[in-house]
């Protein structure tokens, strides 16, 4: 699903960092059109209260996780997703410059689905295969980059159980699909 949320990365730029969010729309309630409609500039703004706050934003991920697993690529990863806004990580700010943003249908303190996990897994695992520069230390939250504004992915994310499925997801048997760049 194309979004227009996206412009060139800057000249000389290479990506080395995955940032992992939540969304929910509305916030805490899954399911619906409305975060495709969010990262398409379509949100209907009367279609729910909190929608007449958000729906002038101009924002986008290079890809979502569903609850169920499924993956929607909205950004090539060749190109600058609108994701992480004003960041910082290692004293680098700009983390739009040099990232990969995922989201995950969720909410900070609303378990994630295992489904979300397993996917999640195998396209980091994809995308380290891709930038040689997305260690363990080049995955982080959106709160380690915008810890006076973000509070995503949130305590209920299990860093734990991800880096162990991470640790199995280039295994014999791991499907695995071709992102776009």
């Amino acid at each position: 699903m194309p979004s227009p949320n996206h412009d060139r990365r800057p000249a000389g730029s290479r990506v080395e960092l995955l940032v992992i969010h939540n969304i929910s729309l509305p916030p805490g309630e899954f399911g619906g059109p409305w975060i495709e409609q969010l990262f398409l500039n379509r949100l209907d703004p009367t279609a729910h209260p909190y929608f007449a706050r958000i729906a002038h934003l101009r924002v986008s991920a290079h890809l979502l996780i569903r609850r169920e697993g499924a993956l929607v690529q909205f950004v090539p990863l060749s190109l600058r997703a609108w994701h992480a806004g004003a960041s910082c990580f290692q004293g680098r700010e700009r983390c739009n410059d040099f990232s990969i943003g995922i989201e995950l249908e969720g909410a900070d303190d609303i378990p994630y689905a295992p489904a979300q996990y397993q996917t999640l897994a195998r396209v980091t695992r994809d995308l380290q295969r891709r930038y040689r520069r997305i260690d363990r230390d080049h995955i982080v939250g959106h709160s380690d980059i915008a810890p006076e504004r973000k509070t995503d992915p949130g305590p209920a994310f299990d860093w734990a159980g991800f880096w162990r499925l991470l640790d199995t997801a280039g295994m014999p048997g791991a499907h695995s699909r071709q992102l776009g760049s």
